[in-house]
């Protein structure tokens, strides 16, 4: 009888652990079909919502955009009337002031006479250039001439002896016998010595000797790319710079990782020991959307908005489900 009685027990409690299995089953394929037909609701309805509320925004952007464009279409109509009188008011201008056959004619009559006078003042103008360059040209020679004459003025005759440009075998001297005696001889600068004119090797100069030159005054500062003493100094005796080795410390990774831990110590909020998310004997908790201790809410089944239901206004924002489609 004991044996039995174990055997119904072990049997029973595995048939209540499979029937138990077996409603949680059914409990979540029910829950989840309810949550789901919500969210399809739900989904509905925002689409519904964005649907009037895209509909109205189209409708208000095509009625503006048409009456900018028949704003558009009237003006190029107005201005295209304009460039018609314009035309028609400029070609008869130009036809009749502007390009008038017999007040081009004298015009052109005019400017053959203008040109002629302006080529004769141009010929006379070239003649007078020509003849100043060949002026300047003559004078340039002339000055060449005694010039030369003046360098070999010693050639000129004298009354003992006729000189090379005045042979006694011809009739009459040389031009250049007439330009050595119409000008002065050239006179040549003198010199002066540009080498020491004493000797090392002579005696005595007689108290003679040249003054030697006085040397430039010496400045303070050395000539050349010096420092400054102070700069120096300080540069010699400037103060120990340890390497990074030798002034950090041996223990400053562990030091530095107790500092971190002291530091979420102090910052952090919740001391309770983190608890990993695989257990699963936690309390079931409700929506808080569709229940509340007086009962069933009716938000998403039945209407959305519960204030000025007349006018259709809520204080609170209006938030959508999906993100929207931004309109060009």
């Amino acid at each position: 009888i004991v044996e039995t009685s174990y055997e119904r027990k072990n049997a029973a409690e595995i048939e209540r652990i499979l029937e138990y299995t077996a409603a949680v089953k059914v409990q979540a394929w029910f829950r989840g079909t309810r949550v789901r037909t919500y969210y399809k609701h739900m989904n509905h309805c925002a689409n519904e919502i964005q649907r009037r509320w895209r509909g109205f925004l189209g409708r208000r952007f095509f009625r503006l955009y048409v009456k900018n464009r028949v704003l558009v279409m009237k003006l190029n109509f107005y201005n295209l009337q304009a460039t018609k009188v314009q035309k028609i008011w400029r070609g008869y201008y130009v036809r009749k002031y502007v390009f008038n056959y017999y007040s081009r004619k004298r015009y052109l009559e005019a400017l053959t006479i203008k040109n002629d006078i302006i080529r004769n003042e141009l010929s006379e103008y070239a003649e007078q250039q020509e003849q100043n360059r060949r002026r300047q040209k003559e004078a340039k020679e002339k000055a060449m001439h005694d010039k030369l004459a003046r360098k070999y003025h010693y050639l000129i005759s004298t009354h003992v002896m006729p000189g090379v440009f005045n042979s006694p075998f011809q009739p009459y001297p040389s031009e250049m016998e007439y330009a050595l005696s119409s000008v002065k001889p050239l006179s040549y600068k003198k010199k002066k010595p540009t080498e020491n004119p004493y000797d090392p090797a002579w005696k005595s100069y007689d108290n003679e000797l040249p003054k030697p030159r006085q040397l430039p005054p010496l400045s303070d500062k050395p000539q050349g790319p010096f420092r400054e003493p102070e700069d120096v100094q300080k540069q010699r005796y400037k103060e120990f710079q340890p390497s990074l080795r030798v002034a950090t410390s041996f223990t400053s990774l562990e030091e530095a990782r107790q500092k971190m831990k002291d530091g979420e110590w102090v910052t952090r909020f919740n001391d309770n020991i983190f608890v990993p998310f695989t257990i699963k004997d936690h309390k079931y908790e409700p929506l808080l959307h569709s229940t509340s201790k007086y009962g069933h809410l009716p938000y998403g089944t039945k209407f959305f908005r519960e204030e000025k239901i007349d006018q259709h206004v809520t204080n609170l924002p209006f938030k959508t489900v999906v993100p929207p489609i931004p309109i060009l």
